[in-house]
């Protein structure tokens, strides 16, 4: 309750960065009038995650973010940990924002509550890889001296980041080329070919992967549960399923014990080959073997419910998970509004999904909002829309551009253009629309 008091409070503060923050009649914090909501708030000790969770929402605005990251340390007497800070670090990240990254993990150096761990590099890491900044990545790598981290973990994370984020060939050079980084460790092993391999993954090139997959073999690279349930991934997303069901076969020949992981991929191969109850047969022979389903293997179960048709069974599933211990995430109700198709079913669900506390993910509201819109249906839009905002959720560029496009649609010109103002406030790019352009441009000479 607290939590979202503060929230709708912050909605009103100015995005400055002064030591204290103060409210839009320019009076501090301690100054309002609101007596109640002060004695609160004074008398509130924040914790670790009332402060993650309080970051999370406003992930979409580094601004407000950092605003409240500041006010939480110098107002409220609440000391960030290593925790906070990571979360603040990787929101700045998200934006580019290194300069400030970098202010933040020096601070964290000063203080032994919050000193930098592996964790806070691997987001610097992951960013500058999703930044394409490759050389500010390896030039990290070499700085983790200062801080007693540049070790294998360190390493290991790196190329990681770089492989998640299309940059397998650096990392490739980076392990096995001419200038392979001195580290004191082996990288000839299976992990790092595990890596690699899952970065060939995520460039789609498949024949670079079975390419890899067979050098591995040449190479006497020993394969583990890790390197096939790749490969089963790989072999799923390039369209070869039943390559998938024949790798998991292999893997039962040569006695391997497989886990969640590796089971859902199966569960998703055989589905998509065989059918839904191959799937189903396989989620029962899963437990029999003693591994339990996670959210994961139910979703997956779920999707393929519903691209049968079997809409009942779908729902059927997913209230029994709660009941298994296992409770549905915001995936889970995307693979159902992926399917219906009236809009009162869509906003049943959707109430559901929030009154039984999952959090939508912003790509859920995009996909409603989206839905709802090629559909000519105006009032959903802006009940998610407010729902999204109720929730203390920031929009980013694709909720904006999805619900000017709706109010477009609708000839609401005026709103589309108070949205779009709302985004260049906020720095993010609106997409040209011809209507608003030559609505703007109308304007201009009337007013001459």
């Amino acid at each position: 309750m607290l939590l979202s008091i503060y929230l709708r409070r912050l909605d009103r503060l100015r995005t400055v960065f002064a030591p204290s923050v103060r409210l839009i009649s320019g009076k501090p914090i301690s100054d309002v009038d609101d007596e109640n909501l002060r004695c609160q708030m004074d008398q509130s000790s924040y914790d670790q995650k009332t402060v993650c969770e309080a970051l999370t929402c406003y992930g979409n605005d580094w601004q407000k973010a950092l605003e409240f990251f500041n006010w939480v340390d110098k107002e409220s007497g609440f000391s960030h940990t290593t925790d906070t800070f990571n979360r603040m670090i990787d929101i700045l990240g998200k934006y580019f924002e290194f300069q400030t990254c970098w202010v933040l993990i020096n601070r964290m150096a000063e203080n032994p509550l919050s000193v930098p761990n592996h964790v806070t590099f691997r987001i610097i890491f992951k960013r500058y890889a999703m930044a394409h900044l490759v050389q500010e990545a390896l030039d990290t790598y070499d700085k983790l001296d200062d801080f007693n981290l540049r070790d294998e973990t360190s390493f290991y994370n790196l190329v990681d980041s770089l492989c998640e984020h299309k940059h397998v060939v650096e990392a490739e050079e980076l392990c096995f080329g001419k200038n392979v980084i001195g580290n004191g460790f082996s990288v000839s092993n299976t992990k790092i070919h595990n890596l690699i391999l899952r970065g060939w993954s995520k460039l789609g090139w498949w024949g670079k992967c079975k390419e890899y997959w067979e050098k591995m073999d040449t190479e006497g690279v020993a394969k583990d549960l890790f390197s096939y349930s790749i490969y089963m991934d790989i072999m799923c997303k390039s369209g070869k399923p039943w390559k998938a069901v024949k790798l998991y076969k292999e893997m039962k020949s040569k006695r391997m014990k497989l886990d969640v992981v590796a089971y859902n991929t199966v569960i998703r191969a055989i589905g998509a080959s065989q059918g839904v109850e191959f799937g189903m047969r396989m989620f029962r022979e899963m437990r029999e073997r003693g591994c339990e389903p996670n959210v994961a293997t139910h979703n997956t179960i779920i999707k393929l419910l519903c691209e049968d048709g079997r809409m009942k069974d779908a729902y059927g599933m997913l209230n029994e998970m709660p009941k298994k211990g296992c409770q549905p995430d915001s995936v889970t109700y995307m693979c159902l509004f992926a399917r219906l198709e009236k809009p009162s079913e869509i906003l049943s669900l959707f109430g559901k999904m929030i009154r039984s506390g999952v959090r939508p993910r912003m790509d859920t509201y995009v996909m409603l909002i989206r839905k709802f819109e090629r559909w000519g249906f105006l009032q959903p839009v802006l009940h998610v829309w407010k729902t999204m905002k109720e929730s203390g959720d920031t929009p980013d560029s694709a909720a904006y551009n999805a619900v000017i496009d709706a109010l477009v649609q609708k000839g609401m010109l005026d709103m589309a253009r108070e949205y779009e103002d709302e985004m260049v406030e906020r720095g993010l790019s609106p997409r040209r629309r011809p209507e608003l352009v030559e609505t703007s441009l109308e304007e201009t000479l009337v007013c001459r």
